[in-house]
């Protein structure tokens, strides 16, 4: 369908940068590898989906042909991000050809027909929930780096979202690590529900959400809409039953240590770098005020850190993965953590001063 708009630059670059990142490089239906682009009055709407997610965005642009057509996304991006000129003309023929001009430049790249393009999902007989947008890119940001990759435990491979008694939970586990996060917000009646984010949507969702503003959350059987503003984020959700994670938690630990988290972060950081790429793990020596890291390669070499903490406890020697140890570091803003531990053989949980615990299993002591 013949269509025809002038829009500034900027403003389709940004529009693009938002939706095209669900653009797999490698597909094998070609109208995948497209932005469909459909331009009425006021502007136009970019979509772009793999199936499993799709994001939608709106910017305002000068039309004066409305009308509808796909266009390669990657393509389309890496032209107007090089060319120079404030304002882009855009004139697509009945076969779906796009003329572009813009200043100096004239390029011409081949659409695929709109019919082709998959629908955008709509959630029916939803349940809706606003949120702050800050907030839940908060609670994803602590959570979601402790997804399993794991294909054969497909239910943790996303986040798990709980809405209950006026608390949205997130949970992320990969079976070594567990990572939680509660906020009160109002539950709307009849509004409760368990779902399970796929990591691809929460990726997008961590990269669309910003510090300002809301986001609408229409829950669907098995779709959630995220709704930001002027962009659309739709997903299919993890169907299956997410395992009993209350159940992992210690219920009682015997000491609790305060630690400063960029000190802390810091020195697991260094002594990493000597951690064996077979074994994975530093050792955590707690003893009179000192906590004191290792990490050894038995034909590299060793690395110790000392720190001074406050600490009047037994001593304590245990063992975790560094990479797992830094992660929820670099995920919270808190100046000071809390670990609390039990024995060599007991998981060991991090705490900072608001609804968040991170549960870490210890390797063992070789």
């Amino acid at each position: 369908m013949a269509i025809k708009f002038k829009v500034t630059r900027e403003v389709i670059l940004e529009g693009l940068q938002r939706v095209q990142n669900v653009v797999s490089t490698r597909t094998t239906l070609p109208i995948l590898s497209n932005v469909l682009v459909q331009a009425a009055t006021g502007g136009l709407s970019l979509t772009t989906t793999d199936l499993d997610v799709g994001v939608r965005c709106k910017v305002g642009a000068d039309v004066s042909k409305a009308g509808s057509t796909t266009l390669p996304a990657r393509k389309l991006f890496s032209i107007l991000k090089e060319v120079a000129c404030a304002d882009v003309e855009v004139d697509v023929d009945e076969r779906n050809a796009a003329s572009i001009r813009c200043g100096t430049s004239f390029y011409k790249i081949m659409g695929l027909p709109e019919e082709e393009f998959p629908r955008f999902p709509s959630v029916t007989g939803s349940k809706v929930l606003k949120l702050e947008q800050s907030l839940l890119r908060g609670m994803l940001r602590k959570t979601a780096y402790a997804v399993s990759s794991d294909e054969t435990r497909y239910v943790l491979n996303g986040v798990f979202m709980g809405l209950k008694g006026d608390k949205l939970t997130t949970v992320a586990t990969d079976g070594r690590r567990l990572a939680l996060t509660e906020h009160e917000i109002e539950v709307p009646k009849g509004g409760e529900a368990e779902l399970i984010v796929p990591t691809k949507a929460v990726a997008e969702l961590e990269r669309l959400l910003s510090d300002k503003g809301e986001v609408k959350l229409s829950i669907g059987e098995n779709q959630i809409l995220f709704d930001l503003e002027d962009t659309t984020l739709a997903s299919k959700l993890i169907e299956g039953t997410y395992p009993n994670f209350r159940q992992v938690i210690p219920t009682e630990t015997k000491e609790r240590i305060t630690l400063e988290r960029e000190m802390l972060l810091a020195a697991l950081h260094r002594a990493s770098i000597l951690a064996s790429e077979k074994s994975q793990s530093v050792k955590l020596n707690f003893a009179k005020n000192t906590l004191t890291i290792t990490a050894t390669t038995p034909e590299v070499g060793e690395a110790k850190e000392t720190l001074s903490i406050n600490y009047k406890g037994k001593e304590i020697t245990i063992a975790f993965n560094p990479q797992y140890m830094m992660d929820p570091l670099r995920n919270l803003d808190a100046d000071e953590v809390f670990l609390e531990l039990t024995d060599e053989l007991s998981p060991g949980v991090l705490k900072v001063n608001e609804p968040f615990l991170y549960v870490l299993m210890p390797m063992r002591l070789s």
